[in-house]
């Protein structure tokens, strides 16, 4: 089987600079591998380039078999991207953000209920406009916008970002579900130790390049 994500020698530009200068990467499915590296190494841009969201000008690079230089826009549709940015529409409320994000993924009425539930997202906050919440509820109710849309794909930028201790183990808990039920799961971050601890496997990415790491047991990130 191909793997879920294959980059060789990927390149990728952010205006003439090169955020990614030869990423080699490949990534099996179910599996949840964690990226390090120090604020600038690329580490955002891979994500992003794996979500198809910028474009791979140099080397080859395919997500769920779709080629992304000749054709990225057909991967979003299985991508779930969560990044430092929520993309909620501030002035809708929480249960509509749901239903115009879930509806857009063909998520039935019952999944975005459970999503809910499952971030623990309770019936009155539902009710309340984006732009009232906290920076940990913002970050519940992407959470929840991403497990309504079941990707094929996780892809999550530093996840336990403005969280209580109890959302950084319910985060934990839903990378190892979404594994667990074949999903591939990507995450940056910066907190080794918890990461550590979910993580399959880790890559350092350095300079733009993603170098390969891997865990001979669950938790060593050293």
């Amino acid at each position: 089987m191909d793997p879920v994500v294959a980059l060789d020698q990927a390149v990728v530009l952010v205006g003439r600079f090169p955020a990614l200068a030869g990423a080699t990467l490949a990534v099996e499915g179910g599996e949840r591998l964690l990226l390090r590296g120090p604020n600038g190494a690329g580490k955002t841009t891979l994500l992003r380039c794996c979500a198809g969201l910028v474009p791979v000008v140099d080397g080859r690079a395919s997500v769920l078999g779709v080629d992304l230089r000749s054709d990225r826009r057909s991967v979003r549709p299985h991508v779930g991207m969560l990044g430092h940015w929520t993309q909620l529409y501030d002035d809708l409320t929480v249960a509509d953000n749901m239903r115009f994000w879930g509806r857009a993924a063909g998520a039935s009425d019952p999944e975005i209920q459970v999503a809910l539930e499952r971030l623990e997202v309770g019936r009155r906050l539902r009710r309340v406009p984006v732009s009232q919440l906290s920076a940990g509820q913002r970050r519940r109710v992407a959470l929840a916008v991403l497990v309504a849309r079941r990707p094929r794909l996780w892809l999550l930028d530093e996840p336990h970002a403005g969280l209580d201790s109890q959302g950084r183990d319910l985060v934990d808990d839903l990378l190892v579900e979404a594994s667990a039920a074949g999903a591939t799961v990507l995450f940056a971050s910066h907190e080794l130790e918890r990461a550590g601890s979910v993580a399959t496997r880790s890559v350092a990415v350095v300079g733009g390049a993603a170098t390969e790491l891997r865990i001979e047991q669950a938790g060593d990130v050293r």
